[in-house]
């Protein structure tokens, strides 16, 4: 069978609907474990009542972080940090939205003028989990370059194919793998400017750390129209060479409200971790956009590979509120002995990418009183369907259609199908308001 999709997201006003500042929000330490839903009574209102104005013009550094920066300063928003980061050695970095924002614009000014990038020039951005790669973001958004993540797992091959097909202007890495761009480097000729994050120096990069040091945080953000490409992310090539799919600034920038306000559930005093790679869509659905939509603080873990116990004692340590992985690490999770780790602030378990077992859910609810809420998207959407808080949850069941797709069960293509699809096994172009596009 094919689950075919339509979006319904609403295009019929011209100015975009602001952000929403709760009036009440939890203390960030306080323990608070409940189902019952923070941003929606339950799922029919949140169905019904669900709407998504486009605006001509939209950029989520400007309109959204921005925006929370403003809160912030006006004492209208909790004071835990837009952005959390730990690497299990002792090192930590906290920033406020203003700081990321004052970051970030130095950042921009980098790409502006040091690498001389210009409004849709394409940047391939290949880091691990280290602060630079949340600024490259939000400086690829403040310039109106187009952002291109891969997963460091790379190789060679991997990383010439990606700048030759996406025609890139610019690469971000780190020393792992500088020396596999350096030797591909002379095949790509639209390749001009190569940033390195590193201690050290290395002859044809610039230095990001060094260069940062002396930019100037006075930026203005470029106006992008709501249509314009904002990303592109290669597909896992599981039937083929992996393809490009673009989003535009609405497709994740404001189509990404319907993952953190209904199926995260987040409000400015979560603390969301994510675990995804940073080289995938995941990523930027629960990395960047959906906690930052709703003001919540993104929290991050170095990580260089997975090991269960940190990931129990990072969850022990600190005020998670909100924790969303992948089957796979629950299952590791729940083989462990975990009746020494309390989480005491963890209310909200949320997994994708992969279907979860019963058994495994069963396993964490014993261990944790919580449910996990798994959900299902593309690389190509935002969520499509997924079990969301105040429904019961079937095992072996994804859930119910997100409030942004309409979501049928077809046994055979038809023609509605071929008119405003998008279908598990094929993906077909929409107008960038409603969707991504597939290269």
């Amino acid at each position: 069978m094919l689950a075919c999709v339509t979006m319904k997201m609403l295009h019929h006003a011209k100015c975009c609907q602001r952000l929403t500042i709760f009036g009440s929000v939890r203390a960030l330490h306080k323990d608070n474990r409940r189902a019952t839903p923070q941003n929606f009574s339950n799922y029919e209102s949140m169905k019904q009542d669900f709407k998504l104005e486009i605006p001509e013009y939209f950029n989520f550094a400007k309109d959204v972080l921005d925006q929370w920066t403003n809160m912030e300063k006006a004492g209208k928003k909790p004071s835990n940090p837009a952005f959390w980061w730990i690497n299990g050695k002792g090192e930590e970095v906290r920033w406020s939205f203003e700081e990321l924002g004052s970051l970030s614009r130095k950042f921009a000014n980098i790409l502006s003028e040091a690498c001389s990038l210009q409004r849709g020039d394409r940047v391939i951005l290949i880091l691990p989990r280290v602060p630079e790669w949340w600024l490259a973001n939000v400086a690829c958004l403040r310039t109106g370059t187009v952002l291109i993540p891969g997963t460091t797992q790379l190789t060679q091959k991997d990383i010439l194919y990606r700048l030759q097909s996406s025609k890139a202007n610019c690469i971000i890495t780190n020393d792992v793998l500088a020396p596999a761009v350096d030797a591909v480097a002379p095949k790509c000729e639209n390749l001009h400017s190569k940033l390195i994050v590193s201690e050290n120096s290395r002859e044809g990069w610039g230095n990001l750390k060094e260069m940062m040091k002396c930019a100037s945080d006075s930026h203005t953000c470029v106006k992008t129209k709501h249509n314009e490409i904002m990303a592109m992310f290669f597909t896992s090539g599981t039937s083929g060479y992996p393809k490009m799919t673009a989003h535009t600034h609405s497709s994740f920038g404001l189509g990404l409200s319907v993952n953190g306000r209904f199926w995260l559930d987040l409000t400015p005093s979560d603390v969301m971790w994510n675990t995804s790679d940073t080289g995938w869509a995941k990523s930027a659905w629960s990395s960047v956009f959906s906690p930052w939509i709703q003001g919540a603080c993104v929290f991050a873990h170095h990580l260089p590979r997975f090991e269960p116990t940190s990931v129990l004692q990072t969850l022990s340590k600190y005020p998670i509120t909100v924790f969303c992985s992948a089957a796979t690490v629950y299952r590791m999770l729940v083989q462990n002995d975990m009746a020494s780790y309390k989480f005491k602030s963890l209310k909200h378990c949320v997994s994708a990418g992969e279907p979860i077992t019963p058994d495994v859910t069963g396993k964490w609810r014993n261990k944790t009183g919580l449910d996990i809420y798994e959900g299902y998207g593309q690389t190509e959407t935002v969520l499509i369907c997924g079990n969301f808080k105040g429904m019961k949850i079937k095992p072996g069941s994804m859930g119910k259609p997100s409030p942004a797709f309409d979501v049928k069960v077809c046994t055979s293509p038809s023609r509605r199908m071929l008119n405003n699809p998008i279908c598990t096994l094929s993906t077909y172009r929409l107008p960038p308001y409603k969707l991504s596009s597939l290269w």
